[in-house]
C-alpha cells in the first residue's frame, strides 16, 4: 500500500467509525433509520436520495426513512410488481447496481416505470447480521452511472456499520416493549389480586383464562384490567 492509499484508507476508517458512533447513540429504531439515510448521502459518492427497505414481522417489506417523495415512489412500484432491486437483494442476498433504469433489462415490470420519476442509476445493499436480513439501504441517483466502484466498496462498509446499529436498535426496542408488558401484567395481576384477594398464581390463572374465553391477547386483557380497575 502506497502512502495515499494508506492516507485515504485511514481517512475512511475514521469517517466510518464515527459513523458508527453517530449511529450507535441513536434513542430508538426510527432516529437509527433517520441517522443511517442521512449519513449515506453524505459519505456514499453520487447518492442525491436514500430510503431503507425494512422487513416486518411476517416477511412483509416496507419502506422507512426515505429522503424524498420519489424514494417511495419507486419503492411501491417494487412492491406492486415484485421486482426490482430490494427486493432481489433480499433474496438473493447481494448487492444490486444499475446505470440506467431506461435500458435496464433484469426488470421489465418495474424499470419502465421507474425511469418515468427521473431517477436513473440505483445502488442496493443488503442490511444484514450473521444469517439475519433486516432489509436494504437504497439509493437513487437522477444522473446515469452515478454509483462507480468507489461508491459501491464505501457503501458496503457503510452499510455493514448501519446493518449492526439497526440490529442493536431493534434489540433494545424489543426489549423495551418487553419491560412494558410485563409491567402492565403485574399491574393487573396486583388489581386482581386486591379486588379477589387472591395469590398472584391464582391472578395469573384469572387474566389466563380470560383471555382464551374471549380470544383476547393476555397482554390486551391485562392493559383492559388496568384501564378499568375502578370498575370491578
Amino acid at each position: 500500500m502506497n502512502d495515499h492509499e494508506h492516507t485515504v484508507g485511514s481517512g475512511l476508517s475514521a469517517t466510518l467509525g464515527g459513523i458508527a458512533r453517530t449511529l450507535q447513540a441513536e434513542p430508538d429504531v426510527e432516529s437509527t433509520l433517520a441517522a443511517i439515510v442521512k449519513a449515506a448521502l453524505d459519505h456514499v459518492p453520487g447518492a442525491e436520495y436514500a430510503g431503507v427497505s425494512l422487513i416486518e414481522p411476517g416477511g412483509r417489506v416496507r419502506t422507512v426513512a426515505p429522503t424524498a417523495a420519489v424514494v417511495s415512489t419507486i419503492d411501491d412500484l417494487q412492491y406492486e410488481t415484485q421486482q426490482g432491486p430490494c427486493l432481489d437483494a433480499i433474496a438473493e442476498r447481494q448487492i444490486f447496481r444499475t446505470g440506467d433504469l431506461t435500458s435496464e433489462s433484469r426488470w421489465p415490470q418495474f424499470t419502465p416505470k421507474a425511469a418515468e420519476t427521473g431517477v436513473r442509476s440505483m445502488l442496493v445493499y443488503r442490511l444484514f447480521v450473521t444469517d439475519q436480513t433486516l432489509g436494504t439501504l437504497n439509493l437513487y441517483a437522477r444522473a446515469r452511472d452515478a454509483f462507480g466502484d468507489q461508491a459501491d466498496d464505501d457503501g458496503r462498509l457503510f452499510a455493514t456499520h448501519a446493518a449492526i446499529a439497526l440490529a442493536g436498535a431493534q434489540t433494545e426496542a424489543r426489549l423495551h416493549v418487553a419491560v412494558e408488558n410485563r409491567d402492565v401484567i403485574g399491574m393487573a395481576k396486583g388489581i386482581l389480586m386486591q379486588h379477589h384477594d387472591i395469590d398472584a398464581v391464582g391472578a395469573f390463572r384469572l387474566l389466563v383464562e380470560s383471555s382464551q374465553t374471549t380470544n383476547i391477547k393476555l397482554l390486551d386483557v391485562a392493559a383492559w384490567v388496568v384501564e378499568h380497575r375502578r370498575e370491578l
